[in-house]
């Protein structure tokens, strides 16, 4: 039985994540893996790095691979579809764009389209990726699909409709608690902390509390109210939190990065008063 290959039309951080996955998880073989970009030092770093082949053409990444990974700007998707759609026929699409539907995706792509939201912890193997089908998407292609994208953390199959959503939570929250590392660590340095103790101990408290919470499955509420003693510490702490308005910004933040994403995905969005 053929062994499938893989191409990756664009070679930037997320393919190269991606491509860092699959290899150490044993789907594909170097010698399966394809990736275009124009620049050629781009090309360079990829094939010396992984063992790859990577070509300049993106007609001949997408002509070779059986499933094509389309890593490329959102404003560069239409351009390249264009150029590439001859070759697509027999093959699955997985889009990493961002904003970009699969209405815009699907036209000549007969197997089926598949829209990925990762995000940015996929480079160290710990991602959080929604996968969102396209109607006719075999459960094998979907499955294998899943597995590509495990290989990077963990996944999700939700609707079209869920996606802008994910972008506006996991896909921009990496950029919130990067905010919210800094912000305790420069707390940490006005306490009288070094800046290279502060931030190591926030960012192995942030990543501590995300593997229990994981891990135990409890609702975050839960592990506050086992570590907020009364007339404590955390207490006071949470207490200036609350007046900050802390919770109220992250949901801000959250709806507004989701009704950005439907902006940049040409939807119309009326709940958020944007068109």
């Amino acid at each position: 039985m053929k062994r499938p290959h893989i191409a990756f039309i664009g070679a930037g951080n997320m393919a190269e994540a991606v491509i860092q996955g699959v290899l150490a998880a044993g789907l594909f073989r170097a010698e399966q893996v394809v990736a275009s970009d124009p620049s050629p030092a781009r090309r360079a770093h990829m094939a010396e790095r992984y063992g790859i082949r990577a070509v300049e053409q993106n007609r001949e990444a997408a002509e070779w691979g059986d499933f094509v990974i389309l890593g490329v700007k959102p404003r560069s998707v239409d351009a390249v579809l264009v150029e590439v759609r001859p070759d697509l026929k027999g093959k699955v699409l997985i889009s990493v764009a961002a904003g970009v539907p699969l209405a815009r995706l699907s036209s000549g792509v007969e197997r089926g389209v598949i829209r990925a939201m990762p995000n940015a912890p996929a480079r160290v193997r710990a991602g959080a990726t929604a996968l969102a089908p396209a109607r006719g998407v075999a459960d094998d292609d979907l499955a294998f699909a899943r597995q590509i994208f495990e290989s990077i953390g963990a996944v999700w199959i939700l609707d079209e409709k869920e996606i802008n959503a994910v972008t506006g939570l996991s896909g921009s929250g990496p950029a919130y608690i990067a905010l919210v590392i800094e912000a305790m660590a420069d707390g940490g340095v006005k306490c009288g902390l070094t800046r290279e103790v502060a931030l190591a101990l926030t960012a192995q408290t942030v990543f501590g509390t995300a593997k229990m919470l994981i891990e135990s499955g409890h609702h975050p509420s839960r592990l506050k109210d086992e570590v907020a003693s009364p007339a404590g510490t955390t207490i006071a702490g949470l207490h200036c939190l609350e007046q900050g308005g802390v919770r109220a910004a992250f949901i801000s933040a959250v709806e507004a990065a989701t009704a950005r994403a439907a902006v940049l995905g040409g939807e119309t969005n009326e709940k958020h008063g944007q068109k």
